[in-house]
């Protein structure tokens, strides 16, 4: 079996290589990642910590992670377009559920958004405008492109 802070240090590759192509959702991944790479140092300063107290640490710096990501993004001030501002475009990469949640690539990034009309369907390729921003989460409304008068 492989000393454990290789194992770590492969989870913490794996979990940020992850975050990297746009699989992260809300941060968890991130997080994962971080926690592997603390367990990996500690492991390897510690080497004679047994595998089931290094989990419960994982598990705890991924729930107490989380849960401080989640804190200090609802703590952001909402941001919106300035008026008189350039109104932005995104593109929908995900679908949007029923909610009016999906995921939307803007500025070269993968963002959670949040339709303003939940009522329309966003299918992937479908180009939104962002409104403004809470925390991690756009705010977009579909494009509607004006009709030639």
């Amino acid at each position: 079996m492989p000393p454990a802070p290789t194992l770590w240090l492969a989870l913490a590759a794996v979990l940020l290589v992850l975050v990297l192509v746009g699989a992260d959702t809300d941060g968890l991944l991130l997080i994962g990642g971080l926690a592997a790479l603390a367990l990996t140092l500690a492991s390897a300063l510690l080497p004679l910590v047994p595998p089931l107290p290094q989990v419960l640490l994982f598990a705890v710096l991924v729930v107490a992670g989380y849960a401080w990501l989640r804190r200090w993004s609802a703590l952001r001030q909402p941001r919106s377009v300035p008026p008189g501002a350039r109104a932005e475009l995104a593109e929908v990469t995900t679908a949007f559920d029923a909610n009016g949640e999906g995921r939307v690539r803007w500025q070269g990034q993968s963002w959670a958004a949040q339709n303003l009309e939940p009522g329309t369907s966003l299918a992937p390729g479908t180009q939104v405008t962002v409104m403004g921003r809470e925390g991690t989460c756009l705010q977009v409304l579909p494009r509607h492109e004006s009709l030639p008068g």
